[in-house]
């Protein structure tokens, strides 16, 4: 009989502030990592993305990443699960995979904004503890 196997370690972090709180928990599977980030009124899968690490075009000493989008019609998402999934992966230098779904209604460009900047703050806490586990 095989032995069972351990669950995969997982990691979840949420924005600091409370308006507009975007949430994701990152899955380590063997060597590579699942991410998915949710928030708003409506949380869902608009889009996918795959990166795996490679060595940087402007300078092959540094790793960078490359990602291919998947993206529902009518979703955005692909904003945030591109640069999420590379910067992951190079971070990380491991295989990644993030998908995404956040939705509040009628937003305007000053909320858009501040949701870009609560991506990029959980991006960091994700690299910040799948680097130190």
């Amino acid at each position: 009989m095989n032995p069972v196997p351990e669950l995969p370690r997982s990691v979840h972090v949420r924005t600091d502030a409370d308006d507009f709180l975007v949430q994701a928990r990152a899955v380590v599977i063997g060597a590579d990592v699942l991410v998915y980030i949710w928030g708003g009124e409506k949380p869902h899968i608009g889009a996918v993305a795959a990166a795996q690490p490679r060595p940087s075009l402007a300078d092959p000493a540094k790793t960078s990443a490359t990602a291919s989008v998947l993206t529902y019609p009518g979703h955005k998402e692909d904003e945030i699960v591109k640069p999420v999934a590379e910067a992951l992966s190079a971070a990380c230098n491991t295989n990644v995979v993030v998908t995404a779904g956040i939705h509040w209604d009628n937003l305007g460009a000053s909320a858009i904004n501040t949701i870009r900047t609560r991506i990029g703050e959980i991006t960091e806490k994700l690299i910040a503890q799948l680097q130190t586990e």
